[in-house]
C-alpha cells in the first residue's frame, strides 16, 4: 500500500476507533492497510495516490447501476438544490412508497427509514407488537444489522471478527433471540413444534449474503413460510442486500415466498442512506401513529437520499437490466473457476442476480458450519494478490461480491487476467 494511503490511515487512527466508521473496513480480517478512496465511476475507484481498482464490492450492495450514475448523480443535485432536510412529508417518499408496494410482491404499505439496521429493528417490534409474543428465532451466520437482539451469533463484521455476539448486548436481550442453523428446515420444525407459541417472529436473509453467499436450499424457506403460518408468527425476510439484486421484486419474487414483513436497503438509496420496512397492512398499521408501535426518525424520507433511491430504482426497472447483469455476474464466477482449476486451486464460486460468492474450498457452502471449512488464509492472499493489480474485492472470506450493470466484457477480462497470476500466489 502506498504512503498516502498509510499516512491517512495513521491520521485517522488517532480520532476513529481502528480508523474506520465500520469494522471491517479495518482489513483486520485479511490485514495491510485500506486504500483511502477519494472518487468513483462506472465500476471503478480511485484510491488517494489515484490508482484505479475494479470494484466488486459497490458499496456492500447498493451501487447496482454503478458508481456516480449520471441520471443518479442529476437527482441528486437537483433535490439538493431545493432542501437538503425537511423534516416533513414530501411527494417524493410518496413515490419512493408507491414504487415499492409496486415492485415487491408482498407490500402493502411501507414506512422509510435511514438504515437497514434500522429497518430490521422496526420489523422485529412490529413483529412483537402485532403477536403479543416476545422470541425471534434467526439463522447463524445472518446478520441482520446491529440492534441488541439481533447481535447474536450474527454475520458480517462480527463474523469477521470472531466474536458472533457483541460486548455490551444484556443476557436478559440476547434470551428472547433463538438461533437455528441456516437451511435446518427440520430444526425450523422441530422448534416450532417445541415452542411455536412463544415465537413472535421468524427473521431470515433468504440469500445469506453476509456470511458469503450461501444460497437456500428447496424447501427451506417454504418451510419457514408454513411454519409461521400455522403458529401465527410473522415472517420477515431481511432484503436489505437482496432486494432488487437477486431479482427486480427480490428474493421473494425469485422463490415464490410470500413473507408478513420486508426489510429494504442498499439499492433504495443508491448509495445514501436509506432503508424501509414494509409488507402486509394489517401489521403496518400497528406503527405509530395508527397503532401502538413506537417508531420516528429525523431523517427517515431524506429528499436528497430519495432522489437518489428513486432514479436508482428507475434503472433496474427497465427492459434487459436485471438479465444483463446477473449474465455478467455469472460469466465472472465462472471465469473464476476455470482460472482456478488451471492453476490446480481448491476453489468454487456461484452467483444469483448480481450477487456472487467465492469460496476456497470444494463445493459452495450451505451452511455455517460449511463456511467455516474455506480456507481463509489461502482467501487472504487471493485478496491482496487481487488488489495489488487493480481488483477490489470485499476485505473478507465471510462477504458476498457485487456486480454492476456498468461492469461489462472489458472489466471481466481484467479481473479474470489478474486472478490468473492471484491463484498462482494464494
Amino acid at each position: 500500500m502506498t504512503a498516502r494511503n498509510e499516512e491517512l490511515f495513521r491520521r485517522a487512527q488517532a480520532h476513529i476507533p481502528a480508523g474506520v466508521n465500520s469494522p471491517v473496513r479495518a482489513f483486520r480480517a485479511v490485514g495491510g492497510t485500506p486504500p483511502f478512496l477519494e472518487r468513483a465511476a462506472g465500476p471503478h475507484l480511485w484510491d488517494a495516490d489515484g490508482k484505479r481498482y475494479i470494484d466488486y464490492l459497490g458499496s456492500w450492495g447498493p451501487m447496482v447501476a454503478g458508481h456516480t450514475h449520471p441520471a443518479v448523480v442529476e437527482a441528486v443535485q437537483a433535490a439538493a438544490s431545493r432542501a437538503l432536510s425537511f423534516g416533513a412529508p414530501t411527494e417524493a417518499e410518496v413515490e419512493m412508497a408507491e414504487t415499492l408496494c409496486r415492485l415487491v410482491p408482498s407490500l402493502e404499505m411501507v414506512r422509510l427509514v435511514s438504515s437497514g439496521t434500522e429497518a430490521t429493528m422496526t420489523a422485529l417490534r412490529l413483529a412483537r407488537g402485532h403477536t403479543g409474543r416476545s422470541v425471534i428465532v434467526k439463522f447463524e451466520g445472518c446478520y441482520h444489522g446491529h440492534a441488541d437482539a439481533l447481535l447474536v451469533k450474527a454475520g458480517s463484521g462480527a463474523l469477521t471478527f470472531g466474536n458472533p455476539s457483541s460486548a455490551g448486548v444484556p443476557a436478559e436481550t440476547a434470551a428472547h433471540t433463538l438461533v437455528l442453523d441456516y437451511n435446518d428446515a427440520a430444526g425450523a420444525r422441530a422448534l416450532f413444534e417445541q415452542r411455536g407459541a412463544e415465537i413472535a417472529g421468524v427473521i431470515v436473509e433468504p440469500v445469506a449474503g453476509n456470511m458469503n453467499l450461501v444460497l437456500p436450499l428447496p424447501g427451506f424457506l417454504e418451510t419457514l413460510r408454513e411454519q409461521c403460518t400455522r403458529h401465527g408468527a410473522v415472517l420477515i425476510l431481511d432484503e436489505v442486500m437482496t432486494g432488487f439484486r437477486v431479482a427486480l421484486g427480490g428474493a421473494q419474487a425469485r422463490y415464490g415466498i410470500r413473507p408478513d414483513l420486508t426489510t429494504l436497503g442498499k439499492v433504495i438509496g443508491g448509495g445514501l442512506p436509506v432503508g424501509a420496512v414494509g409488507g402486509r397492512r394489517e401489521i403496518m398499521e400497528k406503527i405509530a401513529p395508527l397503532g401502538p408501535v413506537y417508531q420516528a426518525g429525523t431523517l427517515s424520507g431524506n429528499p436528497v437520499a430519495v432522489a437518489a433511491g428513486l432514479a436508482t430504482l428507475k434503472l433496474v426497472d427497465t427492459p434487459g437490466f436485471q438479465e444483463r447483469v446477473e449474465a455478467t455476474t455469472r460469466a465472472l464466477v465462472e471465469g473464476l473457476a476455470g482460472e482456478a482449476k488451471r492453476a490446480g486451486v481448491m476453489f468454487s464460486s456461484q452467483s444469483i442476480g448480481s450477487m456472487f460468492g467465492v469460496y476456497f474450498r470444494a463445493a459452495p457452502p450451505q451452511s455455517f458450519a460449511e463456511v467455516m471449512q474455506c480456507d481463509r488464509e489461502r482467501f487472504n492472499r487471493f485478496f491482496h494478490a487481487m488488489l495489488e493489480r487493480g481488483i477490489y474485492l470485499a476485505p473478507s472470506a465471510y462477504e458476498a461480491g457485487f456486480v454492476s450493470a456498468a461492469h461489462g466484457a472489458r472489466e471481466i477480462e481484467e479481473t479474470l487476467a489478474a486472478a490468473r497470476e492471484a491463484f498462482r500466489q494464494a
